[in-house]
């Protein structure tokens, strides 16, 4: 049914078990709109917890239900806790925020020796580093072998596609470094560091850094994607080699007291993490972001600017300065807002790659304490998403419809096989088997896949695992001798979440008697 006016009444006006019942109505419309198995829904209001609730079922096919107690990955979520990290530090004197990465981390190398000697700890965390959006994380996502000092030794081959300082561009792998950072400084590792100086201070006794540390008694909720058109469950993804970018996982219970301290401007319930001028710091704009043109309801609510400061994205709503992030893992996505001059914080976990779904639960409890108009958020964005999926569709039927379908690949299938090499991911192995191709990626067990030809040397890699929603053109670019090149790819569908970043590979035939890479 439709959202009632009455939902946006501020909450002091209303009881609030009435404002409870209208939630859970748009929860579950919410959550039957886009496929969410399971979502729970943290609200803290003037230093208090308002709702904390779980929704529907940790993992689909079965019935153990959504409890504050789930445990989520909360992925870039976990970029505030590593800001948080260094503030600490920061405030302990320890290091500055503009100090030269290199002084804490003397072997780090960008791809130009003039950002690398300019990078400073604050230019980690502000996305204008010159990388293009997703730029290595082919490195860890999917989930690869590589070590965190090895991310961060390959990230000087990752070329640059901008000025420094010049451009937002978001990126995971410089929180990485990031963290190493903070493992150097403090002397201990950056897991360590969180639950020594950041979740045991604040009691989220539940919250760890690594899916291997989920015990057997907890309450973890299971990741769900679509793997052709079919809603299906996954393993949780293990994030431990870029954990200081998106390794978190907690739940509501722990998550109340993160909020609350931020909000608290590094206080909260007599525990002191930062001072309110680290606060200040991490909350300070530092990147300026594009804003886009909306219609419809989302016009509404378009923000006049949009910024991204110290591991948070800072903006406005209905005119208030809005806090916030989200993250997203494969087959689960999250956010967090704020809005620090009304003390409100809005979290909502979601088991399902549907960020919609926590759009629309987050701009109504936002609308409910700004007392705005009662807008349908599940309605428009639902309608929002089907706009963006028949546009994605129509990109693909196009490229079909230029397919010349009736040409050959220049070369026997065989001789494109072999092992080809990126700089800073390593290797890539095309194999002939029974007159087909595949594609294997050396680092990442899911990168796996059956290679169709399109056209010309240009061939379709589909993924094995479904699920992954990623696949990409493969081009191959022969000599004139006729031996193959280089290898270039580029995914298929603009869907394709950005970490799949295809497009920064540039693969060349590795020599026959190299080590492996």
């Amino acid at each position: 049914m439709p959202v009632t006016r009455r939902l946006f009444l501020p909450l002091l006006l209303i009881p609030a078990v009435f404002a409870q019942e209208n939630l859970d109505s748009v929860v579950e419309r919410t959550m039957k709109e886009f496929e969410v198995p399971g979502m729970a829904v943290l609200v803290v209001k003037d230093g208090r917890t308002v709702v904390s609730k779980g929704y529907g079922v940790r993992k689909l096919g079965e019935s153990a239900p959504v409890t504050p107690k789930t445990l989520f990955g909360v992925a870039s979520n976990t970029k505030a806790f590593t800001a948080a990290a260094l503030a600490m530090l920061v405030e302990e004197g320890k290091l500055k925020w503009d100090d030269p990465v290199t002084g804490h981390l003397p072997g780090f190398q960008m791809a130009d020796p003039y950002v690398t000697h300019e990078m400073t700890i604050r230019d980690l965390l502000v996305h204008h580093s010159g990388l293009g959006l997703g730029a290595g994380d082919l490195m860890y996502f999917p989930t690869t072998g590589l070590s965190r000092d090895e991310i961060v030794r390959r990230l000087r081959h990752v070329k640059l596609s901008a000025s420094f300082r010049s451009r937002y561009a978001y990126d995971n792998i410089l929180f990485i470094v990031a963290g190493q950072v903070v493992a150097r400084v403090s002397g201990m590792s950056w897991d360590d560091f969180l639950r020594t100086r950041i979740f045991e201070p604040l009691g989220m006794h539940s919250t760890n850094t690594s899916v291997r540390k989920f015990r057997g008694g907890d309450e973890v909720a299971y990741p769900h994607a679509k793997a052709d058109g079919k809603l299906c469950w996954l393993e949780p993804e293990d994030s431990d080699n870029w954990g200081a970018a998106a390794g978190v996982n907690t739940n509501l219970e722990d998550l109340s007291k993160w909020v609350l301290l931020q909000l608290g401007r590094g206080r909260s319930n007599g525990v002191k993490l930062f001072s309110a001028a680290q606060s200040r710091q991490m909350w300070s704009p530092v990147t300026i972001m594009t804003t886009r043109p909306a219609t419809g309801p989302l016009a509404a609510v378009a923000p006049n600017f949009s910024t991204y400061a110290l591991g948070w994205n800072v903006s406005d709503y209905r005119g208030h300065k809005m806090v916030h992030h989200t993250g997203g893992l494969a087959g689960m996505v999250t956010r967090l807002t704020m809005i620090p001059e009304m003390q409100l914080g809005v979290v909502v976990l979601t088991n399902q790659e549907a960020g919609s779904a926590f759009n629309a639960v987050t701009y109504t409890v936002l609308d409910h304490y700004m007392g705005a108009a009662g807008t349908d958020w599940v309605e428009a964005l639902a309608a929002a998403q089907k706009k963006r999926e028949a546009a994605a569709a129509d990109t693909i039927l196009k490229a079909g419809a230029k397919r010349d379908a009736n040409s050959k690949p220049s070369l026997p299938l065989s001789a494109y096989a072999g092992r080809y090499r990126d700089s800073w991911y390593g290797d890539v192995f095309v194999e002939e088997k029974d007159a087909k191709l595949r594609m294997r990626f050396s680092h990442t067990a899911e990168l796996v896949g059956a290679m169709e030809h399109w056209q010309q040397d240009t061939f379709i890699v589909r993924w094995d695992k479904r699920s992954l929603l990623a696949d990409a053109y493969v081009t191959f670019a022969l000599k004139p001798d006729g031996t193959v090149d280089q290898v270039k790819m580029a995914a298929v569908s603009p869907l394709t979440d950005f970490s799949f970043d295809f497009h920064d590979l540039l693969l060349k035939p590795a020599p026959k008697d190299a080590k492996p890479y």
